[in-house]
Protein backbone atom coordinates (compact mmCIF):
# COMPACT_ATOMS: atom_id res chain seq x y z
CA UNK A 1 0.00 0.00 0.00
CA UNK A 2 1.78 3.41 -1.04
CA UNK A 3 1.46 6.67 0.34
CA UNK A 4 -1.25 7.82 -1.13
CA UNK A 5 -3.80 5.06 -0.89
CA UNK A 6 -3.11 5.22 3.14
CA UNK A 7 -3.45 8.59 4.03
CA UNK A 8 -7.52 8.95 3.43
CA UNK A 9 -7.51 5.85 5.87
CA UNK A 10 -5.01 7.31 8.07
CA UNK A 11 -7.46 10.69 8.68
CA UNK A 12 -10.37 8.69 8.83
CA UNK A 13 -8.74 6.83 11.42
CA UNK A 14 -7.72 9.28 13.40
CA UNK A 15 -11.43 10.70 13.09
CA UNK A 16 -12.52 7.69 14.51
CA UNK A 17 -10.24 7.68 17.38
CA UNK A 18 -11.36 11.23 18.27
CA UNK A 19 -15.26 10.15 17.68
CA UNK A 20 -15.01 7.76 20.02
CA UNK A 21 -12.88 9.83 22.77
CA UNK A 22 -16.10 12.20 22.72
CA UNK A 23 -18.60 9.52 22.55
CA UNK A 24 -21.87 10.66 24.27
CA UNK A 25 -22.64 14.58 22.38
CA UNK A 26 -22.02 15.73 26.09
CA UNK A 27 -19.73 14.08 27.38
CA UNK A 28 -16.33 16.08 27.69
CA UNK A 29 -13.36 14.61 27.80
CA UNK A 30 -9.66 16.17 27.12
CA UNK A 31 -7.27 14.54 25.02
CA UNK A 32 -5.91 12.15 27.83
CA UNK A 33 -9.84 10.88 27.97
CA UNK A 34 -10.14 11.72 31.31
CA UNK A 35 -13.85 13.93 32.12
CA UNK A 36 -12.73 17.72 32.43
CA UNK A 37 -12.64 19.13 35.51
CA UNK A 38 -14.48 22.78 36.15
CA UNK A 39 -12.06 25.76 35.45
CA UNK A 40 -11.32 28.42 38.72
CA UNK A 41 -14.07 30.98 38.03
CA UNK A 42 -14.11 34.52 39.97
CA UNK A 43 -16.95 35.72 41.97
CA UNK A 44 -19.24 37.54 39.08
CA UNK A 45 -22.11 39.77 40.54
CA UNK A 46 -24.88 38.97 38.01
CA UNK A 47 -27.23 41.70 36.89
CA UNK A 48 -30.74 42.20 38.12
CA UNK A 49 -33.01 42.14 35.49
CA UNK A 50 -33.78 45.76 33.67
CA UNK A 51 -30.39 46.71 34.85
CA UNK A 52 -27.52 47.90 32.52
CA UNK A 53 -24.39 45.98 32.95
CA UNK A 54 -21.10 47.39 34.59
CA UNK A 55 -17.75 47.49 32.71
CA UNK A 56 -16.98 44.40 34.74
CA UNK A 57 -19.88 42.26 33.65
CA UNK A 58 -19.81 43.15 29.91
CA UNK A 59 -15.42 42.12 30.15
CA UNK A 60 -16.78 38.91 31.78
CA UNK A 61 -19.09 37.72 29.62
CA UNK A 62 -17.39 38.82 26.73
CA UNK A 63 -13.83 36.56 27.56
CA UNK A 64 -16.19 33.79 28.21
CA UNK A 65 -17.12 33.78 24.08
CA UNK A 66 -13.72 34.65 23.66
CA UNK A 67 -12.33 32.03 25.20
CA UNK A 68 -15.00 29.72 23.45
CA UNK A 69 -15.44 30.89 19.87
CA UNK A 70 -11.85 29.38 18.90
CA UNK A 71 -11.93 26.52 20.71
CA UNK A 72 -12.26 23.62 18.87
CA UNK A 73 -12.39 20.67 20.50
CA UNK A 74 -14.88 18.87 22.16
CA UNK A 75 -16.74 18.91 19.21
CA UNK A 76 -19.80 17.86 18.22
CA UNK A 77 -19.71 18.70 14.26
CA UNK A 78 -23.03 17.10 13.47
CA UNK A 79 -22.25 16.51 9.29
CA UNK A 80 -22.79 13.44 7.43
CA UNK A 81 -20.26 11.10 5.85
CA UNK A 82 -20.38 10.05 2.70
CA UNK A 83 -16.85 8.95 1.90
CA UNK A 84 -13.51 9.17 3.21
CA UNK A 85 -13.13 12.77 1.85
CA UNK A 86 -16.25 14.06 3.85
CA UNK A 87 -14.47 13.38 7.20
CA UNK A 88 -12.80 16.49 8.08
CA UNK A 89 -12.20 18.56 11.26
CA UNK A 90 -14.50 21.24 12.18
CA UNK A 91 -12.10 23.67 11.30
CA UNK A 92 -12.20 22.17 7.98
CA UNK A 93 -15.91 22.13 7.63
CA UNK A 94 -16.37 25.51 9.39
CA UNK A 95 -13.72 28.00 9.11
CA UNK A 96 -15.58 30.78 10.65
CA UNK A 97 -17.55 28.78 13.34
CA UNK A 98 -15.94 25.91 14.06
CA UNK A 99 -15.49 26.46 18.16
CA UNK A 100 -17.87 26.55 21.14
CA UNK A 101 -18.49 22.38 20.19
CA UNK A 102 -21.21 22.77 18.37
CA UNK A 103 -22.26 25.20 15.07
CA UNK A 104 -24.93 26.85 16.37
CA UNK A 105 -23.02 27.90 19.79
CA UNK A 106 -20.56 29.43 18.07
CA UNK A 107 -23.25 31.71 15.33
CA UNK A 108 -24.39 32.91 18.76
CA UNK A 109 -21.60 33.43 20.71
CA UNK A 110 -20.51 35.32 17.82
CA UNK A 111 -23.86 37.59 17.74
CA UNK A 112 -23.38 38.21 21.51
CA UNK A 113 -19.87 39.40 21.40
CA UNK A 114 -21.51 42.23 18.49
CA UNK A 115 -24.25 42.70 20.78
CA UNK A 116 -21.87 43.96 23.19
CA UNK A 117 -19.85 46.03 21.41
CA UNK A 118 -22.70 47.58 19.93
CA UNK A 119 -24.51 48.47 23.45
CA UNK A 120 -21.24 48.41 25.15
CA UNK A 121 -18.64 50.57 23.21
CA UNK A 122 -15.23 51.36 23.97
CA UNK A 123 -14.92 48.55 26.64
CA UNK A 124 -11.59 46.78 27.80
CA UNK A 125 -11.68 44.25 25.53
CA UNK A 126 -12.82 45.79 22.37
CA UNK A 127 -9.70 45.80 20.73
CA UNK A 128 -9.17 41.67 21.53
CA UNK A 129 -13.18 41.26 20.11
CA UNK A 130 -12.48 43.10 16.84
CA UNK A 131 -9.42 41.41 16.31
CA UNK A 132 -11.07 37.78 16.90
CA UNK A 133 -14.16 38.66 15.18
CA UNK A 134 -12.17 39.92 11.92
CA UNK A 135 -10.34 36.61 12.13
CA UNK A 136 -13.29 34.36 12.25
CA UNK A 137 -15.82 36.58 10.10
CA UNK A 138 -13.56 36.95 7.38
CA UNK A 139 -14.95 36.86 3.27
CA UNK A 140 -13.39 33.52 3.10
CA UNK A 141 -14.17 32.01 5.94
CA UNK A 142 -17.95 32.85 5.60
CA UNK A 143 -17.26 31.60 1.68
CA UNK A 144 -15.96 28.11 3.35
CA UNK A 145 -19.24 28.12 5.31
CA UNK A 146 -21.25 28.71 2.33
CA UNK A 147 -19.81 25.90 0.77
CA UNK A 148 -20.36 23.43 3.83
CA UNK A 149 -24.12 24.24 3.35
CA UNK A 150 -24.25 24.01 -0.37
CA UNK A 151 -23.15 20.11 -0.19
CA UNK A 152 -26.27 18.01 -1.01
CA UNK A 153 -25.75 16.53 2.51
CA UNK A 154 -26.40 19.05 4.79
CA UNK A 155 -28.94 21.00 3.21
CA UNK A 156 -31.21 20.45 6.42
CA UNK A 157 -28.05 20.75 8.38
CA UNK A 158 -28.68 23.47 11.46
CA UNK A 159 -32.95 23.70 10.11
CA UNK A 160 -33.76 25.57 11.82
CA UNK A 161 -32.51 26.78 15.38
CA UNK A 162 -29.06 27.45 13.18
CA UNK A 163 -30.38 29.03 10.61
CA UNK A 164 -32.34 31.48 13.09
CA UNK A 165 -29.55 32.32 15.15
CA UNK A 166 -27.27 33.64 11.79
CA UNK A 167 -29.76 35.70 10.73
CA UNK A 168 -30.18 36.98 14.25
CA UNK A 169 -26.56 37.99 13.66
CA UNK A 170 -27.43 39.22 10.63
CA UNK A 171 -29.98 41.75 12.02
CA UNK A 172 -27.54 42.87 14.65
CA UNK A 173 -25.39 44.00 12.11
CA UNK A 174 -27.59 45.48 9.67
CA UNK A 175 -27.57 49.49 10.14
CA UNK A 176 -24.62 49.63 12.16
CA UNK A 177 -22.28 52.13 11.30
CA UNK A 178 -19.17 51.04 11.98
CA UNK A 179 -16.09 49.72 9.74
CA UNK A 180 -15.31 46.33 11.15
CA UNK A 181 -19.30 45.99 11.36
CA UNK A 182 -20.12 46.77 7.93
CA UNK A 183 -17.08 44.62 6.65
CA UNK A 184 -19.17 41.42 8.33
CA UNK A 185 -22.24 42.17 7.68
CA UNK A 186 -21.25 41.66 4.30
CA UNK A 187 -19.03 38.83 4.28
CA UNK A 188 -22.22 36.83 5.82
CA UNK A 189 -24.48 37.14 2.87
CA UNK A 190 -23.65 34.80 0.97
CA UNK A 191 -25.02 31.83 3.89
CA UNK A 192 -27.88 34.33 4.17
CA UNK A 193 -29.30 34.04 1.38
CA UNK A 194 -29.19 30.81 0.78
CA UNK A 195 -30.27 30.07 4.79
CA UNK A 196 -33.46 32.85 3.44
CA UNK A 197 -34.19 30.57 0.32
CA UNK A 198 -34.06 27.68 2.33
CA UNK A 199 -36.26 28.43 4.94
CA UNK A 200 -38.97 29.83 2.04
CA UNK A 201 -38.75 26.14 0.78
CA UNK A 202 -39.05 24.46 4.02
CA UNK A 203 -42.25 26.47 5.70
CA UNK A 204 -44.41 25.54 2.91
CA UNK A 205 -43.82 21.68 3.51
CA UNK A 206 -43.83 21.86 7.40
CA UNK A 207 -47.27 20.42 7.64
CA UNK A 208 -47.03 21.09 11.67
CA UNK A 209 -45.40 22.84 13.64
CA UNK A 210 -42.34 20.71 15.69
CA UNK A 211 -43.11 21.60 19.63
CA UNK A 212 -39.83 20.89 21.59
CA UNK A 213 -37.85 22.21 24.46
CA UNK A 214 -34.72 21.69 22.24
CA UNK A 215 -33.29 23.00 19.17
CA UNK A 216 -36.03 21.92 16.40
CA UNK A 217 -38.54 24.46 18.29
CA UNK A 218 -40.41 26.01 15.42
CA UNK A 219 -41.95 28.55 17.78
CA UNK A 220 -38.76 29.82 18.51
CA UNK A 221 -36.69 29.81 14.90
CA UNK A 222 -39.99 31.52 13.39
CA UNK A 223 -39.87 34.33 16.10
CA UNK A 224 -35.96 35.17 15.29
CA UNK A 225 -36.63 34.62 11.58
CA UNK A 226 -39.95 36.85 11.60
CA UNK A 227 -37.90 39.87 13.47
CA UNK A 228 -34.97 39.28 10.59
CA UNK A 229 -37.64 39.79 7.71
CA UNK A 230 -38.83 43.06 9.05
CA UNK A 231 -35.61 44.69 9.62
CA UNK A 232 -34.22 43.35 5.92
CA UNK A 233 -37.78 44.58 4.84
CA UNK A 234 -38.08 41.13 2.95
CA UNK A 235 -41.76 41.18 2.76
CA UNK A 236 -41.72 37.93 1.12
CA UNK A 237 -40.30 35.91 4.50
CA UNK A 238 -42.14 37.98 6.96
CA UNK A 239 -45.50 37.11 4.77
CA UNK A 240 -44.71 33.54 4.73
CA UNK A 241 -44.17 33.54 8.63
CA UNK A 242 -46.97 34.96 9.32
CA UNK A 243 -49.13 32.92 7.58
CA UNK A 244 -47.64 29.29 8.88
CA UNK A 245 -47.15 30.66 12.30
CA UNK A 246 -51.49 31.60 12.02
CA UNK A 247 -52.00 28.15 10.62
CA UNK A 248 -49.57 26.43 13.29
CA UNK A 249 -50.72 27.92 16.28
CA UNK A 250 -53.75 30.44 15.96
CA UNK A 251 -56.60 27.21 16.83
CA UNK A 252 -53.84 26.42 19.78
CA UNK A 253 -56.24 26.68 23.56
CA UNK A 254 -55.57 25.66 26.83
CA UNK A 255 -51.78 24.78 26.55
CA UNK A 256 -51.29 21.77 29.07
CA UNK A 257 -48.46 23.58 31.23
CA UNK A 258 -47.84 20.48 33.73
CA UNK A 259 -45.99 18.86 31.00
CA UNK A 260 -43.24 21.36 30.50
CA UNK A 261 -40.43 21.31 31.67
CA UNK A 262 -39.11 17.87 30.53
CA UNK A 263 -35.69 16.86 31.70
CA UNK A 264 -33.24 18.62 29.34
CA UNK A 265 -35.82 21.19 28.03
CA UNK A 266 -33.62 25.07 27.50
CA UNK A 267 -37.11 26.00 25.86
CA UNK A 268 -40.52 26.80 26.98
CA UNK A 269 -41.97 25.53 23.63
CA UNK A 270 -45.17 26.79 25.10
CA UNK A 271 -43.78 30.27 25.45
CA UNK A 272 -41.89 30.37 22.62
CA UNK A 273 -45.43 30.17 20.66
CA UNK A 274 -46.76 33.12 22.78
CA UNK A 275 -43.52 35.28 22.16
CA UNK A 276 -44.00 34.52 18.26
CA UNK A 277 -47.54 35.05 18.32
CA UNK A 278 -47.53 38.53 19.83
CA UNK A 279 -45.04 39.30 16.89
CA UNK A 280 -48.08 37.98 14.61
CA UNK A 281 -51.37 39.57 15.51
CA UNK A 282 -52.67 42.65 16.49
CA UNK A 283 -52.34 43.97 20.19
CA UNK A 284 -56.59 42.98 20.57
CA UNK A 285 -56.15 39.56 18.28
CA UNK A 286 -53.45 38.51 20.80
CA UNK A 287 -54.81 39.55 23.48
CA UNK A 288 -57.83 37.34 22.50
CA UNK A 289 -55.73 34.81 21.44
CA UNK A 290 -53.83 34.38 24.81
CA UNK A 291 -56.76 34.38 26.83
CA UNK A 292 -57.17 31.13 25.67
CA UNK A 293 -54.25 29.72 25.00
CA UNK A 294 -53.44 30.20 28.71
CA UNK A 295 -56.47 30.76 30.27
CA UNK A 296 -55.77 30.46 34.27
CA UNK A 297 -53.00 33.01 33.94
CA UNK A 298 -55.42 35.80 34.49
CA UNK A 299 -56.06 33.95 38.17
CA UNK A 300 -52.56 33.90 39.24
CA UNK A 301 -52.23 30.66 37.70
CA UNK A 302 -49.55 29.53 35.23
CA UNK A 303 -48.67 25.85 36.46
CA UNK A 304 -45.00 24.62 36.02
CA UNK A 305 -44.25 27.59 33.78
CA UNK A 306 -43.65 30.05 36.76
CA UNK A 307 -41.38 27.95 38.78
CA UNK A 308 -38.19 28.80 38.00
CA UNK A 309 -35.92 25.28 37.66
CA UNK A 310 -33.03 24.16 39.65
CA UNK A 311 -30.21 23.00 37.84
CA UNK A 312 -28.71 19.32 39.93
CA UNK A 313 -25.52 18.97 37.67
CA UNK A 314 -23.78 21.77 35.54
CA UNK A 315 -21.29 19.09 34.43
CA UNK A 316 -24.04 17.30 32.64
CA UNK A 317 -24.54 18.93 29.25
CA UNK A 318 -28.46 17.82 29.07
CA UNK A 319 -29.02 18.42 32.47
CA UNK A 320 -27.72 22.07 32.61
CA UNK A 321 -30.32 22.76 29.42
CA UNK A 322 -32.31 23.63 32.19
CA UNK A 323 -30.24 26.85 33.33
CA UNK A 324 -31.35 28.03 29.46
CA UNK A 325 -34.58 27.22 30.41
CA UNK A 326 -35.05 29.67 33.03
CA UNK A 327 -33.19 32.21 30.88
CA UNK A 328 -35.55 31.62 27.54
CA UNK A 329 -39.04 31.97 30.11
CA UNK A 330 -37.66 35.37 31.53
CA UNK A 331 -37.67 37.13 27.53
CA UNK A 332 -40.74 35.51 26.84
CA UNK A 333 -42.27 36.69 29.64
CA UNK A 334 -40.96 39.86 29.28
CA UNK A 335 -41.81 40.18 25.38
CA UNK A 336 -45.65 38.75 26.35
CA UNK A 337 -45.75 41.18 28.85
CA UNK A 338 -44.74 44.03 26.63
CA UNK A 339 -47.75 43.16 24.38
CA UNK A 340 -50.54 42.90 27.16
CA UNK A 341 -52.61 46.15 27.61
CA UNK A 342 -51.97 48.52 30.48
CA UNK A 343 -53.84 47.54 33.61
CA UNK A 344 -53.62 44.12 32.42
CA UNK A 345 -52.95 42.05 35.90
CA UNK A 346 -50.62 39.22 33.94
CA UNK A 347 -47.89 42.15 32.82
CA UNK A 348 -46.74 42.23 36.77
CA UNK A 349 -47.27 38.49 36.98
CA UNK A 350 -45.04 37.78 34.21
CA UNK A 351 -42.43 40.47 34.69
CA UNK A 352 -41.70 39.63 38.44
CA UNK A 353 -41.93 35.65 36.95
CA UNK A 354 -39.25 37.05 34.46
CA UNK A 355 -37.31 38.27 37.34
CA UNK A 356 -37.26 34.93 39.49
CA UNK A 357 -36.50 33.16 36.47
CA UNK A 358 -33.79 35.42 34.77
CA UNK A 359 -32.19 35.31 39.13
CA UNK A 360 -32.19 31.39 38.97
CA UNK A 361 -30.56 31.13 35.38
CA UNK A 362 -27.90 33.66 36.14
CA UNK A 363 -26.63 31.22 38.88
CA UNK A 364 -25.50 29.05 36.00
CA UNK A 365 -23.41 30.98 33.82
CA UNK A 366 -20.41 31.13 35.24
CA UNK A 367 -19.95 27.41 36.41
CA UNK A 368 -16.71 27.01 35.00
CA UNK A 369 -18.13 24.19 33.02
CA UNK A 370 -17.45 24.06 29.41
CA UNK A 371 -20.89 21.85 29.26
CA UNK A 372 -22.66 24.92 30.14
CA UNK A 373 -20.29 27.54 29.70
CA UNK A 374 -20.15 27.32 25.89
CA UNK A 375 -23.63 28.99 25.04
CA UNK A 376 -25.32 30.03 28.45
CA UNK A 377 -23.92 33.77 28.37
CA UNK A 378 -25.71 34.37 24.73
CA UNK A 379 -29.07 33.50 26.68
CA UNK A 380 -28.50 35.61 29.48
CA UNK A 381 -27.22 38.48 27.11
CA UNK A 382 -30.49 38.23 25.05
CA UNK A 383 -32.71 38.61 28.02
CA UNK A 384 -30.47 41.16 30.02
CA UNK A 385 -30.41 43.36 26.99
CA UNK A 386 -34.23 43.18 25.94
CA UNK A 387 -33.82 41.66 22.64
CA UNK A 388 -37.26 40.57 23.42
CA UNK A 389 -38.58 43.82 23.79
CA UNK A 390 -37.89 45.43 20.61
Amino acid sequence: MNLRTRVPKLKFSLTLMLALMIWSPYTFTTASGQESEADEVPPIKMPRLGEALTADQVESFARLALKNIQTEYPNKPGNIVVDAESVRTPQEMHPAFYGCFDWHSSVHGHWMLIRLLRLYPNGSLESEIREKLNQNLSAKNLAGELQYFEEEQHKTFERTYGWAWYLRMADELEGWEDEDGKRWRENLRGLEKLLVKRTLDYLPKLSFPIRTGLHGDTGFALAQILDYSRKLNNSELEELIVKRSRDYYLNDVKYPTMYEPSGQDFFSSCLNEADLMRRVLSPKEFVEWFDKFLPTLKDGDGGNLMIPVEVSDTKDGYIVHLAGLNLNRGWCMQGIASSLPVGDPRVDLLNGSAVDHASMGYKYVFSGNYEGDHWLATFAIYLQTNVAKK
